[in-house]
C-alpha cells in the first residue's frame, strides 16, 4: 500500500485495485490524518452508503483525530458534526454516493473515493457519482482524487510479455466490464505487485490459478496442503515463503521489465492516472490454506453470488458472470488444427450449415462431420446487407448450393428470432420464405430455454408474407441451453480421449475464438438456468449451438468411419434438371421443389424419397 498511498497528490487520479480487508480503508484514514496534520485543505472522503460513513467509517475518524498531533487541531465540540469534522482550520466532509447534495456541498482539495464498485452509477439523475465528486476540485489546481475497491464482474483475460515472460492483466472491452474500478484501472499505468520465486529467483505476478492444493481434495484438506506454483519453473512456494515474497516485492507495469537485482526498468504507459492493482494471495492476513478452504467451499455451495465474493474479495479480480461456468479462450485457441478454411478434412463425412439472421447481415458457419461426432468447422463469413431485401439471401442461396470439396451441404438451420424489416412495410417474412422454398433441406429455427426436449420439430402454417396459409413449414425449436452447453462440453473434451472432437481451422480469427465463448452459464435461485453476455458479439457461440443440433437431427454423432464409401455414392451430379442418377434417396434442388409442389405435405414427403 506504501506506493499507492505516495503516489496520492502525484496524478489528478490514483486508482488501487485489491481484494477485501487488505488495508485499502487504514490507507485512506493514513492520507487523511497526514493532510490534516502537515498540510490542511479541505477533504471529501465518499463512502458507499450512508450506513457504511456513519457506522463504520466514522468511529474510526474520531480515533484518528484523537492523536496527539491532530486533536490540538481540532476545533469546538459544537463545530463538529457526525459528517463534517473542522481540523486546522479546514473541513474533512464524510459523504455517501447516495447523496448529490453530500457530493456537491464543499469543494475539496483532496478526494477520497472507497468501495467504487458498490456505489450507484446514477445518482438520482445527476450523473456518475465519480464526476461529481470531482467537479468539487477546480478551485483547487493540485486537486487530486484517490479511489479504491474490491472489483466485480468483468472478462478479463491476460497476457504474457514475451520480453519479459511477466503474465499482466490484458486490456479488456470497457462493454465488457461491469466493474467500475477496473475500468479505471485500465485508463491509467496498470502496476502489478510482483514477486521474485525464492526457489528459482524469477519474477512473476501472482494471482488466483497459482494457487495450489491437491487434486480432488476438500476444502478441509486444501486449507493444510494448499501453496503456490512458480509460473515459470513450477517451484513450490509454501506459507513462509510467501510472506517473505512481499518484502522484495515491486510494481511493474506493462512496458516494464525487472531485474535480478529488483530495480524496475522502463516508462509505464502514459496516463494522467496512476493505478494499482495487487492479489490477494499477498495479503499477510490471510493465509493460502484460508483462501483455498473458501474458494472451495463456495464452488461446493453452487452458488455465484458466494463463488463471486471468493473471487472479487479474496483474489482481488474480476468475476465471469455465472461462476465462470465456461471455457477460456485459450481452450478455443487450442482447438486450431492442421488445416485451412474451405478445406474437408480427410475424416469429414457430412457438411451441415447454420445462419444467424441480423438486420444487415446474415452470418453463417458449415462443419464437417465425422465418426463418432468429430467435427471440423469448414467456413465462416458474413454476408453484407438489408436482410429485409431478397439480395443477401439470393448470396446466401448460392453459398447452400455450393459444394465444398465435391460434398454438398444436407442440412442448414436458419434463426428465425429475428424478423428482418418492418412487417407493416415488408409483406414477406424473409426467413420463412427462405426456408419454405428450400424445405426440407433448411429450416427455420427459434430457441428457448424451457423446452424439455433438446429438440422439437413443428408445423407452422404460414405464408411468404408469414399469414396463414393451406399447407406448412417445419419450425425446429432448440433448447439453447442444451446446445450452448453441448459446444463448451464438445469444446472441453480432449482429442485424445477419443469420442467425440471439435476442431477450428488454423486460419480462423482470433475474433470468431472470442465470440465462440462470449456468454456464461448461470443458474437462478429458481433453479433456471441464464445465460449471461461477456462479450459484445455472440455470434460465433449461436452459431456452434445451432450447427450441434443439426448433427443431432441428423443423426451424425453416429457416423462410423465406414460411413466415408457410402458418401461418395450418395450424391452425383444431375444429369439434367429433374433427373438424378443416385441409389439412395436425394434431397432435390429448391427450383425441383419449386417446379413439382405438392398440394399436401403428405405427397410432399412422398415426392421426397419419403423423408418425414
Amino acid at each position: 500500500m506504501i506506493p499507492f498511498v505516495r503516489a496520492a497528490g502525484s496524478a489528478k487520479r490514483v486508482v488501487m485495485v485489491c481484494g477485501a480487508q487488505m488495508g485499502k480503508t487504514d490507507s485512506i484514514l493514513d492520507l487523511i490524518g497526514q493532510r490534516l496534520d502537515q498540510r490542511p485543505g479541505p477533504l471529501l472522503y465518499v463512502g458507499p452508503s450512508r450506513d457504511f460513513v456513519t457506522q463504520q467509517f466514522e468511529p474510526r475518524v474520531a480515533d484518528l483525530l484523537e492523536t496527539p498531533s491532530l486533536r490540538v487541531k481540532m476545533a469546538s465540540a459544537r463545530r463538529q458534526k457526525l459528517t463534517k469534522k473542522i481540523v486546522a482550520g479546514v473541513p474533512l466532509r464524510l459523504a455517501h454516493a447516495g447523496s448529490s447534495t453530500a457530493l456537491k456541498s464543499d469543494p475539496a482539495s483532496l478526494a477520497l473515493v472507497d468501495e467504487y464498485d458498490e456505489m450507484l452509477s446514477n445518482i438520482k439523475g445527476q450523473g456518475d457519482p465519480l464526476g461529481l465528486i470531482e467537479a468539487r476540485g477546480f478551485t483547487y489546481a493540485d486537486f487530486s482524487t484517490v479511489i479504491t475497491s474490491t472489483p466485480s464482474q468483468g472478462n478479463v483475460e491476460t497476457v504474457i510479455d514475451e520480453a519479459t515472460g511477466l503474465e499482466f492483466w490484458k486490456y479488456a472491452d470497457p462493454e465488457e466490464l461491469s466493474s467500475a474500478i477496473w475500468r479505471l484501472w485500465q485508463q491509467g499505468t496498470r502496476y502489478h505487485w510482483a514477486w521474485q520465486c525464492p526457489h528459482c529467483d524469477e519474477w512473476f505476478i501472482p494471482r488466483s490459478k497459482l494457487l495450489s492444493y491437491p487434486k480432488g481434495a476438500t476444502p478441509a484438506e486444501a486449507k493444510r496442503n494448499a501453496w503456490l506454483s512458480c509460473p515459470h519453473n513450477g517451484c513450490v512456494i509454501d506459507e513462509v515463503s510467501r510472506l517473505r515474497c512481499n518484502e522484495t516485492g515491486v510494481y511493474v507495469a506493462p512496458g516494464q521489465r525487472i531485474t535480478k537485482t529488483g530495480k524496475v526498468v522502463g516508462d509505464p504507459p502514459d496516463s494522467p492516472t496512476i493505478s494499482f492493482w495487487v492479489s490477494g494471495l499477498a495479503s499477510p492476513f490471510v493465509t493460502l490454506g484460508d483462501r483455498a478452504q473458501n474458494y472451495l467451499l463456495a464452488l461446493k455451495s453452487g452458488e455465484s453470488d458466494k463463488i463471486q465474493t471468493s473471487v472479487n474479495a479474496d483474489m482481488g479480480e474480476t468475476y465471469i458472470a455465472g461462476g465462470g461456468e465456461m471455457p477460456a479462450v485459450s481452450e478455443v485457441r487450442a482447438r486450431r488444427t492442421n488445416y485451412q478454411l474451405g478445406k474437408v478434412p480427410t475424416g469429414g463425412l457430412r457438411l451441415t450449415m447454420a445462419v444467424d439472421v441480423q438486420k444487415f447481415r446474415l452470418i453463417y458457419g458449415i462443419r464437417a462431420w465425422g465418426a463418432f461426432g468429430t467435427s471440423w468447422l469448414i467456413s465462416q463469413d458474413e454476408i453484407h446487407g438489408d436482410t429485409s431485401q431478397i439480395e443477401p439471401w439470393n448470396e446466401l442461396d448460392e453459398v447452400l448450393n455450393a459444394r465444398i470439396c465435391g460434398m454438398r451441404i444436407e442440412l442448414c438451420f436458419v434463426d428465425s428470432g429475428f424478423r428482418p424489416g418492418d412487417p407493416k412495410i415488408i409483406d414477406v417474412n424473409r426467413v420463412y420464405e427462405f426456408c419454405r422454398t428450400r424445405s426440407p433441406r433448411v429450416f427455420a429455427t427459434k430457441g428457448s430455454l424451457t423446452l424439455a426436449a433438446p429438440l422439437v420439430r413443428r408445423q407452422i402454417e404460414v405464408k411468404s408474407n408469414g399469414k396463414r396459409a393451406g399447407w406448412g413449414l417445419s419450425l425446429i425449436s432448440l433448447n439453447t441451453d442444451h446446445w450452448k452447453r453441448q459446444v463448451y462440453d464438445v469444446l472441453r473434451h480432449d482429442p485424445d480421449d477419443g469420442g467425440a472432437a471439435w476442431f477450428l481451422p488454423d486460419d480462423i480469427s482470433d475474433e470468431y475464438c472470442e465470440q465462440v465463448v462470449s456468454e456464461a452459464r448461470k443458474i437462478t435461485p429458481n433453479g433456471k438456468p441464464q445465460w449471461l453476455r461477456v462479450r459484445r458479439e455472440n455470434h460465433g457461440l449461436d452459431i456452434e449451438a445451432m450447427l450441434q443440433a443439426t448433427a443431432f437431427m441428423k443423426g451424425f454423432h453416429k457416423l462410423r468411419p465406414s460411413s466415408r464409401a457410402r458418401v461418395a455414392s450418395d450424391y452425383v451430379e444431375p444429369v439434367e434438371e429433374g433427373v438424378v442418377q443416385s441409389s439412395h434417396p436425394v434431397i432435390p434442388a429448391p427450383a425441383i421443389v419449386a417446379a413439382a409442389r405438392p398440394r399436401s405435405m403428405r405427397s410432399f414427403n412422398r415426392l421426397n424419397g419419403g423423408v418425414k
